[in-house]
């Protein structure tokens, strides 16, 4: 059993109601969306527990074998090709040690977001595709749908209940917008509901994003 990731909780009220569990992007670290939550209008909705988890140190192929936070690791710019399966599989367990956390502090599946930008959209989707039931919802923030071969053979039928919002930049260099068309398509091909955002950006978060973000998430946390 492996250790239990490091996060930051930050809760919006006592006693929360909801978590989400909000993972960052390759090279950054648990601190990079904290200041989001000052930003979301959160207005109307239970207290929620916002779990920023810091991935594991790894060398990353693609950086030159440098040593990194990372959910796995990216061996070629070309995002779909020799994928670290054994990497995701690897995050994706630790990634549901903090669902089971949340479960044993109150938290039922039903109440857990899981969100994430980049690596950690494509973690949000590894994990959420094979969860066992319904969760409150998958944000995915400028990401895809990794292995996507093997999400086709592994999600599970009571997944398709959950909400997936799926925001991404038109500019994009680094996960092209065509590849998270493509996870759209097929996510939505697989049963899923996918509410679908594109922004005039490139790999980042804008103010529009967020007032949609808060929009969802009032939605599905009704």
């Amino acid at each position: 059993m492996s250790t239990l990731l490091q996060t930051i909780d930050i809760e919006s009220a006592p006693n929360p109601s909801v978590a989400i569990i909000w993972m960052h992007g390759l090279g950054a670290d648990a601190n990079d969306f904290v200041p989001m939550v000052r930003e979301l209008d959160l207005a109307g909705l239970p207290g929620i527990r916002f779990v920023f988890p810091n991935a594991e140190m790894m060398p990353v192929t693609i950086n030159g074998g440098y040593v990194m936070r990372a959910w796995y690791d990216i061996v070629a710019t070309d995002l779909g090709r020799h994928e670290d399966e054994k990497g995701l599989r690897v995050s994706q367990g630790q990634v549901e040690a903090l669902i089971a956390r949340e479960n044993a502090r109150g938290i039922p599946l039903e109440r857990i977001i899981l969100a994430g930008f980049s690596q950690g959209s494509a973690m949000t989707l590894q994990t959420g595709l094979r969860q066992p039931g319904k969760l409150a919802g998958m944000m995915c923030l400028s990401g895809y749908v990794p292995i996507a071969d093997k999400a086709i053979a592994e999600h599970t039928a009571a997944s398709k209940a959950t909400p997936i919002f799926m925001a991404h930049g038109r500019m994009d260099p680094v996960v092209p917008v065509a590849r998270a068309e493509q996870s759209r398509d097929l996510l939505k091909q697989l049963g899923y509901q996918v509410e679908w955002h594109e922004y005039p950006m490139q790999h980042s978060v804008c103010q529009e994003e967020v007032v949609h973000i808060s929009a969802w998430l009032k939605k599905v946390l009704a």
